[in-house]
């Protein structure tokens, strides 16, 4: 796949029209551009029956299921790109760029990118049922088997675990001995810039104290990669704020980036675009409030899009900040993030008065970033409300102030968690298996030795979307406690544009990673988070289509949110990465990607 889809463009047009020389014969052939789309219909729908029609005369009916299946969804998404309607939404037609493209019309090529090329030739090997590169372990697999008798095929749960350990075993936990000596050096350094002690560092007080939210500072303690200065450069000069706590900086690697913490660097020092693209947003009439909060907060400090949960916002700042955050327009830093107790009074108020809610996740911000006395006063008064069953606490110390789960603390979520009656339970963010570190473990066994659950959502990024990254903590989260509960696609804003990864490649993680692991550890739903909606199943493609493939290789999506089935509500359309694009940064990166080589086929 390599060669083939980072070849010259011309290359690519002739691989396209290999591909399928009866499409092009067809556009050539057709007068004008409503002819050729009629035409394209009949030829797909003619090659769909062909696939399932027992008396068909053509060769197509003799292909394995799996690829006759494969070639009726990639029928289903080429007849989406070509409809009249799609291109009214978008504002883009597929089928005139291939119209105008086999006709060789002046400027055409030019006009679209590699990526487009890719989608569509792609989309007729597949239709044509030629999909058959299984990307997963293909070599380690379907040629390890070699023949077909009962002795090879007992040999596939061995080969199927041996790729999967190989792969899992290319990331590094927190726990790995390189990984330690590193923290601790980090640790080292930190402590002699601040003049702190051993016991300093595990008082959650002194770690927030000392958070490293300038430049100058953490120039002081790494080494920065050069985009890593442009963008503190750019974060500086349009007052962009970023605050990484000491404990978690012990993370990084002080000698420049490598492939072991490149995640955890990502995530807390922001990069030149997302930088701009914040600024340019503050100064425009762009809504920041990418989910539409807003509209679905029926009191400040409350916001509820499902029938019996709702979520309470307490503390408007986090230990530390991540790039990717999907509230980053509302945090503030640490000594403006309190709320107004009155606020948060009212909003209970609320929730008392509503006897539909039993369910309440308690978030910011990070909450647990208050004191204990704050927290025992809002678990004090949720839990006197006799309609509230469970209550959550969303926070990430267990990754940025580990320190922060106390004695004192644990003696609190006990006092309020009683079988029978009310659950606490915490939900946590862990993105990657480097921030599995022995001070994590411990303060996730003392939630656990008090009888509470901990569950973790991950958001899949580019910097955790590799081959088995993400299904390594998914193990490595169980072993120590933590229930996989969510994965989310990133939020598709402007200025997360580093993060992102094809819903593509989020599908084909979970067919081809996630669903090779036992029951028990893949527990966590992949899911799309529609604004104002809420969370829409990614494994359903029923609640989600293709629309159209723009000229830069981007898909645009459709969802329908999760009351679809029960109610008519709006749809919502999304631009998606481009999937060459992704790859290609991916291979800039040094990853192999002809092992992503069925990504192409995840709609």
């Amino acid at each position: 796949m390599q060669n083939l889809i980072f070849s010259e463009k011309s290359k690519l047009i002739e691989s396209l029209w290999e591909a399928n020389p009866w499409i092009k014969k067809l556009l050539l052939s057709s007068s004008t551009l409503q002819n050729a789309r009629e035409r394209l219909f009949e030829y797909l729908n003619e090659l769909e029956r062909s696939y399932f029609n027992l008396l068909s005369e053509l060769p197509y009916k003799n292909l394995h299921i799996v690829e006759r299946n494969n070639a009726k969804a990639s029928i289903q998404v080429l007849k989406n790109i070509i409809r009249t309607e799609n291109e009214k939404l978008v504002g883009f037609s597929a089928i005139n760029s291939l119209f105008l493209l086999a006709k060789d019309e002046p400027g055409t090529a030019e006009d679209i990118s590699p990526g487009f090329i890719c989608e569509i030739l792609f989309l007729f090997q597949a239709i044509n049922g030629k999909t058959n590169d299984y990307s997963f372990g293909k070599d380690n697999l379907t040629n390890q088997l070699g023949g077909s008798n009962s002795e090879d095929k007992n040999n596939m749960p061995d080969i199927y675990a041996k790729t999967i350990r190989e792969g899992i075993s290319r990331y590094k936990t927190g726990t790995h001995p390189q990984l330690k000596l590193n923290h601790a050096d980090m640790k080292k350094l930190i402590l002699e810039k601040f003049g702190g002690s051993e016991s300093d560092w595990k008082d959650p007080s002194w770690q927030l104290a000392n958070v490293i939210n300038d430049f100058e500072t953490l120039k002081t303690l790494i080494k920065l990669e050069e985009d890593e200065i442009a963008g503190l450069t750019a974060a500086e000069k349009w007052s962009v704020p970023f605050q990484i706590t000491p404990y978690y900086l012990s993370l990084i690697n002080k000698d420049g980036r490598n492939d072991l913490d490149r995640a955890v660097r990502a995530q807390v020092i922001p990069g030149f675009r997302y930088c701009q693209n914040v600024y340019n947003n503050n100064n425009t009439t762009v809504n920041m409030d990418f989910m539409d909060e807003k509209n679905s907060q029926p009191v400040e400090g409350i916001t509820r899009r499902y029938p019996q949960i709702v979520i309470l916002k307490v503390f408007d700042s986090c230990p530390q900040i991540c790039v990717y955050c999907q509230r980053n327009w509302e945090l503030k830093t640490l000594d403006r993030g309190k709320v107004a107790i009155e606020t948060i009074d009212k909003a209970i108020d609320w929730i008392r008065l509503n006897s539909e809610i039993t369910e309440v996740l308690i978030t910011g911000g990070d909450p647990l970033t208050l004191t204990d006395s704050r927290i025992e006063y809002l678990l004090r008064h949720i839990s006197a409300i006799k309609h509230i069953e469970r209550i959550r606490i969303g926070t990430r110390v267990f990754v940025t102030l580990p320190f922060r789960i106390t004695e004192s603390l644990i003696k609190i979520l006990k006092k309020y968690h009683i079988l029978g009656k009310r659950e606490i339970c915490l939900v946590t963010h862990f993105e990657h298996v480097a921030e599995v570190t022995e001070d994590s473990i411990k303060a996730v066994a003392k939630v656990r030795n008090a009888g509470l659950s901990v569950y973790n959502q991950q958001v899949f990024t580019y910097y955790n979307s590799k081959r088995f990254e993400t299904a390594a903590l998914r193990k490595r989260l169980k072993l120590c406690g933590i229930d996989p509960y969510y994965s989310f696609n990133t939020k598709g804003k402007k200025e997360t544009i580093d993060f992102r990864v094809p819903i593509a490649r989020f599908l084909q993680e979970r067919k081809e990673e996630a669903r090779f692991l036992p029951g028990l550890v893949r527990t966590d739903e992949p899911v799309f988070n529609i604004p104002r909606f809420g969370k829409s199943h990614l494994r359903s493609r029923q609640d989600h289509e293709i629309i159209m493939i723009l000229k830069t290789g981007e898909r645009v999506y459709r969802f329908y949110p999760w009351q679809s089935k029960i109610t008519q509500v709006d749809d919502y359309l999304y631009t998606d990465v481009s999937i060459y694009q992704y790859l290609k940064r991916m291979d800039e990166d040094g990853e192999n990607i002809n092992d992503y080589s069925s990504v192409w086929f995840y709609y």
